[in-house]
């Protein structure tokens, strides 16, 4: 009874707030700054946020969303306007877009512990992927298969340093569509070598960066060829689109056929080991490699480096932009992941991002389902407490280690009795250097596409 004659009086008090903004038709609505005042006098609180977040925004009903709950109130006021809150404080929030992409850790774990009620061993977890991956075709738009353009790829020449080469690359995917990249090589090399493919994440600077250069270069001193490739709108992909087109659903379709593409490519290469084909991309270049090996059987290695979490579902339109997550009735990144058993898994956590509880849940549950096949010991997690979001040597280190391991690869001149590497050997060239297209895209093939209309477009026809 008391509960009841508090709302009521929070309900009468909210309207003499509000009945200046009432009229006949209006739904008792009011500006959303004048809100968070009401807001702020009523629960003593103080709410953070830009003028440009709550300009022009106005909320229908606001009367009835109060509750005696300063934080069930703030939901009601909030939601409807895809915003939320973060406290920073006792009493201290700012104001927030809606993330729907970040879920709280609890809700994660409980909808992969639902996931994984669907199956118990090997039988039941194999129908379960063969449920997945058609439906992430679909989703991604690559079923069917777009036809393969016959054009050769456009490679520059080789590069030659210590230990290595590098050479640059444009391959058409679809008709006047391009993926550039650079492929470094062990300069020397006596059998087959293996192959890995190494998106990367959002950080500055992509495949041009410093540490993604050592990455690819110290995998090739090592024995095996690394395939580093543009994000679609980033890198020389630019000369074709906006870099804002990154932010729109079709570039997880571009990227996702790139890859492929690219592997289709690397494989016709007699020299390349088809047994040893791997895959390792930081941020949301390990949302790619998680995507690409429950998509593709040829991808025998992957190493999703802080990325996975089973309450984070990609922050970028080119990571959850298309509705993957809805196949088979519902799925998350994790038990994406799970889809790589029994091929060898390296899963690299931190401490300071939404991978930072990785070994309370999402690991267990890898493991598991390792374990349907008797592979437990193929994935492991490198948890990282005091780490941030990055690709520094910490990550770097355990994912040459996790590659030497299970490619065999001889590491014995690259590392020192305690066990570290040594990265002086690779040469950080110039960004342009790295370009297939040259250095002011004078290379730009007559026939390439231009604009997100041409290649909306493109998939249409």
């Amino acid at each position: 009874m008391n509960r009841i004659f508090v709302i009521t009086m929070v309900c009468l008090c909210c309207f003499v707030h509000f009945s200046r903004a009432q009229d006949s038709d209006d739904r008792y609505r009011m500006p959303l700054k004048d809100v968070i005042g009401i807001l702020e006098e009523r629960y003593h609180i103080h709410i953070k946020y830009d003028e440009n977040q709550v300009e022009g925004k106005w909320l229908h009903y606001a009367a009835w969303r109060f509750r005696t709950d300063v934080d069930e109130t703030l939901r009601n006021i909030l939601a409807p306007l895809d915003l939320k809150v973060n406290k920073e404080g006792e009493g201290k929030y700012k104001l927030k877009e809606y993330e729907y992409y970040r879920w709280e850790p609890q809700d994660g774990w409980d909808y992969l512990n639902k996931l994984a009620s669907q199956y118990h061993d090997k039988d039941s977890w194999e129908q379960r992927k063969e449920q997945i991956r058609p439906d992430l075709y679909k989703a991604v738009k690559l079923s069917p298969m777009p036809a393969v353009p016959q054009s050769a790829p456009l490679v520059t020449k080789k590069r030659k340093f210590k230990d290595y080469t590098v050479e640059n690359f444009a391959l058409e995917i679809m008709p006047g569509l391009y993926v550039n990249g650079s492929i470094y090589r062990p300069l020397k090399s006596k059998d087959k070598t293996p192959l890995m493919l190494s998106p990367d994440g959002h950080w500055g600077g992509h495949r041009f960066r410093k540490d993604a250069q050592i990455r690819c270069a110290m995998t090739a001193q090592m024995g095996a060829v690394a395939v580093s490739y543009d994000l679609f709108g980033w890198g020389e992909s630019t000369l074709q689109f906006d870099s804002k087109d990154h932010r729109r659903s079709l570039a997880l379709t571009v990227q996702t056929l790139g890859a492929i593409r690219i592997l289709d490519w690397m494989l016709q290469d007699k020299t390349i080991d088809v047994q040893r084909v791997g895959i390792c991309g930081g941020s949301g270049g390990g949302s790619h490699a998680v995507l690409l090996t429950a998509l593709d059987d040829r991808i025998t290695l992957s190493i999703p480096v802080v990325s996975l979490s089973s309450y984070f579902y990609g922050g970028c339109p080119c990571e959850s932009g298309l509705p993957i997550h809805g196949s088979a009735g519902g799925t998350n990144n994790v038990e994406l992941a799970a889809m790589a058993a029994p091929r060898p898994q390296l899963v690299i956590s931190d401490g300071k991002d939404w991978t930072a509880h990785m070994p309370q849940h999402d690991f267990p549950y890898l493991q598991k389902v390792y374990g349907y096949y008797g592979k437990t010991e193929l994935v492991e997690n490198v948890h990282l407490p005091e780490d941030g979001h990055d690709f520094g040597y910490s990550k770097r280190k355990p994912v040459y280690d996790f590659i030497a391991k299970h490619f065999g690869l001889d590491t014995s001149g690259l590392k020192n009795a305690a066990g570290d590497y040594d990265e002086s050997g690779c040469v950080i060239e110039d960004e342009k250097t790295l370009y297939a297209f040259g250095p002011n895209g004078e290379l730009l093939p007559s026939n390439a596409i231009q604009g997100y209309e041409n290649l909306e477009k493109l998939f249409k026809d």
